[in-house]
Order: structure tokens, then C-alpha cells, then sequence
């Protein structure tokens, strides 16, 4: 059990530092006004996706074991609305939501993994609340992607394997 275990939290780091990779490098290609570009009203800007993803980090990974992972001060709807920060804010953002979330990762141990915490009040094995934000975080970071490649159109330089390669 505590080789699968270990082998599970190193995979899902592995994962969640790839997918992070992918937006920091989408982020550094980006200047001021890219960050707050919508394609529409309905849409969310890379912006507000960092503000949201940055806070969902925060709120899930701090104190992961012991409390909800809801957390109080967590104001979820203002990091949907516009704040206007620059791109080093942003970025100093999104790098706090990581540094927490990885880690906390760090921190667990394969008898966590059977442990039940609590997020928004619905219990969840360790494992299964690992899996949730594994399946959110890579969602949003395609979202900044797909901003990334409308913002910067034919000078999009791909950030895997390019098209007829």
C-alpha cells in the first residue's frame, strides 16, 4: 500500500507541475492587456481565471487536513469580478496559489491519502479531494491557453508539438 500510495502523490505533483509549467509559460509570453482581454461579457479574462484559480488553491490547500477546504475568508464571487492588477501582480498570484498547493502536496503522507477531509462541507477521501483539484486545475489552465492562442493569434508559438510536425 505505501508503495502505491507514494506513487500516487508523486504522480499527482508530477502532473499538477507540468500543467503549471505549461500556464507560467503561457503567462510570461503575455503583456498587461492580454491578461484582461474577453472575448465576450459571459467570458472570463486570464486575469480573473488566475484570481479564481489562485483562490480556490489557497482556500482548498491551506490547512488541508484540518479544516474545510471552503475556507471563510475565501471571497469566491470577487475573484470573478475585475481588480485590475498588473501582470507581475497577476503572476505573484498565480505563484502563491502554486507554491501553497504544491506544497501541501509535499506534506502528505501515504496514511493521509485514507483520511477524510472536508470541502464545502461534503466529506472526501484525501485521494478523491487530490483527484478534484487535478481535474479543475489542467481545466483552467487550457481556459488560459485558449485566451492565449485568441490574444496572440499567428504569433502563437505552440507549447508542445506544433501542427505538421
Amino acid at each position: 500500500m505505501q508503495t502505491i500510495a507514494t506513487t500516487f502523490l508523486q504522480s499527482a505533483i508530477k502532473r499538477l507541475l507540468y500543467y503549471k509549467d505549461l500556464g507560467d509559460k503561457t503567462l510570461s509570453r503575455l503583456n498587461d492587456a492580454d491578461f484582461h482581454f474577453q472575448p465576450n461579457e459571459e467570458s472570463n479574462s486570464i486575469a480573473i481565471i488566475i484570481q479564481h484559480v489562485s483562490g480556490n488553491m489557497l482556500s482548498r490547500w491551506t490547512d488541508f487536513l484540518t479544516t474545510d477546504g471552503e475556507k471563510e475568508w475565501r471571497q469566491r464571487d470577487a475573484e470573478f469580478e475585475l481588480q485590475n492588477l498588473s501582470k507581475n501582480e497577476l503572476i505573484d498570484m498565480w505563484k502563491k496559489g502554486w507554491i501553497c498547493c504544491i506544497n501541501t502536496l509535499q506534506l502528505i503522507t501515504p496514511d493521509d491519502l485514507l483520511k477524510t477531509i472536508t470541502i464545502r462541507q461534503e466529506a472526501l477521501s484525501v485521494t478523491d479531494a487530490i483527484n478534484r483539484q487535478l481535474a479543475h486545475y489542467p481545466y483552467h489552465v487550457g481556459q488560459l491557453i485558449y485566451i492565449a492562442k485568441i490574444v496572440q493569434s499567428h504569433q502563437w508559438e505552440s507549447l508542445s508539438i506544433p501542427r505538421k510536425k
